[in-house]
């Protein structure tokens, strides 16, 4: 068994967590993951904040182990959202663009706040800000990171911070998680490597394409949805980049759905809108368009199958996975390859304790 700060920080089993992924880490993924020893994580920015507290309840009829969940601070119902999700005392907070206003909330009903970050200096920002634990997302990773990859970016950041980082970006096996803690992390999180379980309920059409692609079959560009993301490769996603994917009048459309969807009157949409236009989202009404367009092309990729129209993010790891496991057989085979992993390490250094590095994990 491996205990890590993040094992110890979190109360969970295992130092893996499910990436908080915008329609697709549903109460089922989440419960699932975290029932087999990791912490689930729920992305509650497409939800309103009735639908966020239906969510977390839901989590916790499907489990009593602990959970969190993710919320960019400049989408959606963001400061609607974490207010239900502090009252639900959630035991994790995580959040990503932005300042968290919430840390003092958060600790007083003894939960932890997590912030995502993708450039190593805002590392030692969010610990300043009072951050519990960090998540630190590499370019390989699917959807949205920075430039720099996990090999670079992971040493980097735990040689600036205390608190436990869990990196992203290039994990779905025990190799990987054996080398992020050789880099310093304290566990990993995994997206595009629970999108294929049977847990997941991103449709099978997308499930089978990720099956059979290679670590060359991702695309990243700000084309999916205004911001730097990565994505499938497909004949769709080729297109977008190719400069089909800033369109008004698809757009129109597209915005008033996601509107219904937020469950947002006409003065909350536009809010909503400006606030990702003005410093704290940072965009433009490009960007606002390809986020409307790219909202529905993911939702017609993971609950249609529809791969003329669809889009589906994913790491560049879709590459070499190539089963659909059950969660739970996933964590236990991950964790199987990573003590083995980590003995074989330490056999090949001579003189050295076969418990690991000292301070930063063990194996018991």
């Amino acid at each position: 068994m491996i205990k890590t700060k993040m094992t110890e920080a979190f109360g969970i089993q295992h130092p893996i967590m499910l990436a908080g992924m915008n329609w697709i880490s549903t109460p089922k993924l989440v419960a699932a993951v975290s029932n087999a020893g990791g912490l689930g994580t729920l992305a509650i920015a497409q939800y309103s904040p009735e639908d966020t507290r239906k969510n977390i309840r839901q989590i916790r009829e499907l489990t009593d182990k602990p959970f969190m969940v993710n919320q960019p601070l400049h989408r959606g119902w963001a400061k609607e959202n974490i207010q239900a999700a502090v009252e639900e005392k959630v035991p994790f907070i995580n959040y990503s663009l932005g300042k968290p206003w919430f840390i003092d909330q958060v600790h007083a009903y003894g939960g932890k706040v997590v912030g995502t970050i993708a450039i190593a200096k805002h590392a030692a920002r969010a610990q300043e800000l009072g951050c519990d634990a960090l998540i630190v997302t590499g370019h390989e990773a699917a959807a949205h990171g920075a430039d720099a990859t996990s090999l670079v970016l992971i040493p980097m950041v735990t040689s600036l911070v205390k608190v436990p980082v869990i990196a992203a970006g290039g994990f779905y096996d025990g190799r990987g998680l054996a080398a992020a803690l050789s880099l310093g992390a304290a566990g990993i999180s995994m997206g595009t490597r629970f999108i294929l379980t049977r847990e997941s309920m991103v449709h099978d059409n997308f499930k089978q394409l990720c099956l059979k692609a290679t670590e060359q079959d991702t695309l990243y560009s700000t084309a999916f949805d205004g911001m730097p993301g990565r994505a499938l490769k497909t004949p769709v996603t080729e297109k977008m980049v190719g400069g089909d994917s800033f369109s008004l009048l698809r757009a129109l459309p597209n915005a008033l759905e996601i509107k219904r969807i937020l469950k947002q009157n006409w003065f909350q949409f536009l809010g909503t809108a400006w606030k990702m236009m003005g410093g704290e989202g940072g965009g433009d009404l490009a960007q606002m368009a390809r986020l409307a367009n790219g909202t529905m092309r993911h939702q017609k990729g993971i609950y249609d199958g529809n791969t003329q129209e669809g889009i589906l993010f994913v790491g560049q790891v879709t590459g070499p996975i190539r089963d659909l496991p059950a969660v739970k057989d996933l964590v236990d085979r991950i964790m199987a390859e990573a003590e083995q992993t980590l003995e074989k390490t330490n056999r090949m250094v001579a003189g050295k304790p076969a418990s690991g590095i000292e301070g930063m994990f063990r194996v018991a």
